[in-house]
């Protein structure tokens, strides 16, 4: 199976195309993921320019760590978005607090990757089954759906323009999801933020004041968590509070999320990345480019259901191609009127493209207990899903004192993880 399924591929992760086949490879690439990794820092109010050079840098760490051996381009993750977004409105605007807890993620993902390296998986699978992950991701995408719809314009006395745009984006990316063909289907966010970009602007809904102001080329807009004396880089602090530890329990969703997309991956290009690099490598790679990404001020990363889907596609797995998109998006946050324009998408754009994210991330929950099979007659696994979905969306908050305060998803995983190991299973789900 193997052999056929590494004929089936153009380009295998060692190969080396040449040099104009590898660029125009790698700015198929670049576009496929360009989309993704520029809405989370949209959505968050993070600089683009920074989550560029981010994902680029983050993505280089990466193959370096896996030997070079994993075809995996790294973009801003979705799954943070919630933590990030209540850890900044708690700190008035703030992003220290979401920058350390980032962090502190990447920090997780190595420590965790050293115990898998001399224990093994199996730790990890009892302590994170499916009845746990999915309501986690349920609530990770269902946490910020408010904003989702007021960002939209469906609010009381909203304005028109706003609902037309949101409805727009909307629906480009549904119609290119449903009946887009080939690498159409890739690019479904890109499709859908260019189409209501441009239904804004006939409305007039888009200022170019910030790309008239820009310069061509300019640093990316760092925002490192320690003074420094050149400007604009230094304007927060490491902030270990409350709001920073409370994004950590989320890196259990990601690692297992990690892990489901190597095993397609290898499957894919017709080789188990689980075992060779190891998994003890790709998630390291993957934490130390979160750890590197929030150190600059730019989102947690992750590997992407989209580099997944353009490998199949198009058969291309070389690591070499992927390098090279790296370098095109380290490029690209510098080209200061490029990243002007990115900052003029409206609201409403952003908001009609997270009604559909913030759902789509929910769905893959379900899609996780439908997957497993997930036997919701059996007391456990109803009381598990029920605590953490009530506990995670209704708002709920364990506070110690001031001194460190659990809420929302990190408290909801929390509560799914003791349920999962103090509540026997029945002897048929045993079996």
């Amino acid at each position: 199976m193997q052999n056929s399924t590494t004929s089936y591929l153009l380009l295998k992760p060692k190969d080396k195309p040449s040099l104009l086949k590898g660029l125009l490879l790698s700015f198929q690439h670049v576009f496929a993921m360009f989309g993704a990794t520029i809405l989370v820092p949209l959505i968050l109010g993070l600089s683009v320019s920074t989550a560029l050079l981010a994902s680029g840098l983050g993505t280089l760490v990466y193959i370096l760590c896996t030997k070079g051996e994993v075809p995996v381009y790294l973009g801003s993750s979705f799954a943070y978005i919630t933590a990030m977004s209540l850890a900044m409105q708690q700190r008035e605007g703030d992003i220290s607090a979401a920058q350390t807890g980032i962090m502190l993620v990447g920090i997780a993902y190595v420590v965790i990757a050293a115990i898998i390296k001399m224990t093994g998986t199996d730790w990890l699978n009892r302590l994170l089954p499916p009845i746990v992950i999915g309501p986690m991701i349920i609530v990770i995408g269902l946490g910020l759906a408010s904003s989702a719809v007021t960002n939209a314009g469906f609010v009381a006395e909203g304005d028109w323009r706003q609902l037309v745009v949101s409805i727009s984006t909307l629906l480009f990316a549904v119609f290119v999801q449903v009946y887009g063909k080939g690498f159409w289907r890739v690019i479904p966010f890109l499709v859908a933020i260019v189409g209501g970009y441009l239904v804004a602007l006939v409305l007039g809904l888009v200022d170019f004041t910030p790309v008239l102001e820009a310069a061509w080329f300019q640093l990316p807009d760092l925002s490192l968590p320690f003074k420094t004396g050149i400007a604009n880089w230094g304007h927060y602090q490491f902030y270990f509070g409350p709001e920073a530890w409370a994004i950590l329990p989320i890196a259990l969703v990601t690692i297992a999320e990690h892990t489901g997309d190597h095993v397609v991956l290898g499957e894919i290009c017709g080789e188990n990345f689980i075992s060779k690099p190891g998994l003890h490598r790709t998630l390291m790679g993957d934490g130390l480019a979160s750890f590197l990404s929030a150190l600059i001020g730019g989102p947690a990363n992750t590997t992407y259901g989209e580099n997944t889907g353009v490998i199949a596609l198009t058969r291309i797995a070389s690591v070499n191609v992927i390098r090279n998109a790296a370098l095109i998006a380290i490029a690209t946050s510098f080209l200061g009127k490029f990243n002007a324009l990115i900052s003029t998408i409206p609201t409403p754009v952003i908001g009609g493209m997270a009604i559909l994210l913030y759902g789509v991330i929910a769905s893959n929950g379900l899609k996780v207990l439908i997957k497993d099979r997930t036997d919701f007659s059996q007391s456990r696994n109803l009381i598990i899903a029920s605590a953490m979905l009530v506990i995670g969306l209704g708002g709920a908050v364990l506070d110690f004192g001031g001194s460190f305060v659990l809420s929302g998803t990190a408290l909801s995983a929390l509560v799914g993880i003791i349920l999962n190991l103090i509540l026997s299973s029945s002897p048929k789900s045993e079996e």
